[in-house]
């Protein structure tokens, strides 16, 4: 069967036209007719992971920024993104970090493709998955900062208790801590996601993700004496859960409140997810799975949840070379 331009390409141009330029006219329209009709897998990636997943804005612009790179370098590599291979994509990797893109950068670019090629399996356009198997580098990932169990216990006892707002703020650390919560989800709580009962707290994450986390006795039995005094600090008919002055707790008020809790008892270098990589890293300490913690942090991708194993890796292995009596080297019989 005749392709549909051939009849437009075979009509007579002019008669100045030398046959050579008629089949270059020919194979330019060919071009411009497969590009037209060919399908923009990226776009309905995109399209699939806001609707079936509902990322957040931001989320789905980093996800458009990094595969409209994977696509930006396979055409430099004449190759289709959708018939790229694990060879490929290890190319990929290895050009990112050359260009010098940051390791964090690079691992959500990871993150970015692994998601596409998921979506073209189950879509039927290919058969096998190039990136399943695809791990970055960790030699210069930056590690989380976390606190010690010891920190932790001197941060959460800062708050002067015998005050209103003090026992706001300690039932505020203490949420934080219990649950892992971004401080924007902690400042998002309202009274209705809070069970005291089960004690179990519902958190809206990213992209309008919602996640039911239980929490422990301390933080239920701090989150119960705020309660009872929450109505000196403004309207109680307000549907937030913290206030301040009359208003919700905001993400600034916050963030300076912890800082200022950390300088008092002398917890260096602290930042606003320092609780929330504190929680993880605690329980992988005491021996939570990675799939478990995942969960509980509302993580979408697994390989952000296991940065807090090569964190719990490297506290053991201070602490062998620190307390084993042949870490340091042999001893004296062979």
């Amino acid at each position: 069967m005749a392709h549909p331009l051939t009849q437009v390409v075979l009509t007579p141009l002019s008669n100045t036209k030398s046959q050579t330029e008629v089949y270059a006219t020919y194979a330019t329209l060919v071009v411009m007719s497969e590009r037209l009709h060919q399908r923009d897998l990226v776009r309905e990636f995109l399209n699939y992971i806001q609707v079936e997943k509902g990322l957040s804005t931001n989320t789905l612009q980093s996800y458009a920024r990094d595969l409209a790179r994977l696509q930006g370098w396979a055409e430099k590599s004449h190759k289709e993104i959708e018939r790229l291979e694990r060879t490929d994509l290890r190319e990929w990797i290895a050009s990112m970090s050359r260009e010098g893109q940051a390791p964090a950068s690079v691992t959500r670019a990871v993150s970015a493709a692994r998601g596409f090629f998921r979506f073209l399996m189950l879509d039927g356009h290919i058969k096998r998955h190039p990136a399943e198997d695809i791990h970055t580098p960790q030699k210069n990932s930056r590690l989380p900062q976390f606190l010690t169990e010891e920190e932790m216990e001197r941060l959460l006892s800062a708050p002067d208790i015998k005050t209103d707002v003090g026992v706001r703020d300690r039932a505020m650390l203490e949420v934080l801590y219990a649950a892992g919560l971004r401080v924007s989800e902690m400042c998002s709580l309202k009274t209705s996601d809070i069970d005291i009962d089960s004690a179990l707290l519902t958190c809206h994450g990213k992209g309008s993700k919602q996640r039911r986390i239980p929490i422990g006795k301390s933080a239920v039995r701090w989150l119960q004496r705020y309660l009872g005094i929450r109505k000196r600090l403004g309207n109680e008919g307000k549907a937030d859960l913290f206030l301040h002055r009359g208003r919700p707790v905001t993400r600034q008020t916050a963030w300076a409140i912890i800082k200022t809790y950390a300088a008092q008892v002398g917890v260096p270098d602290i930042s606003p997810h320092t609780l929330r990589h504190s929680f993880g890293t605690h329980l992988m300490q005491h021996g939570a799975d990675s799939r478990s913690v995942q969960a509980l942090l509302g993580h979408a991708d697994i390989s952000t949840t296991e940065i807090y194993t090569h964190i719990t890796d490297l506290h053991m292995r201070k602490a062998y070379d620190r307390f084993h009596p042949r870490a340091r080297g042999a001893g004296k019989g062979k």
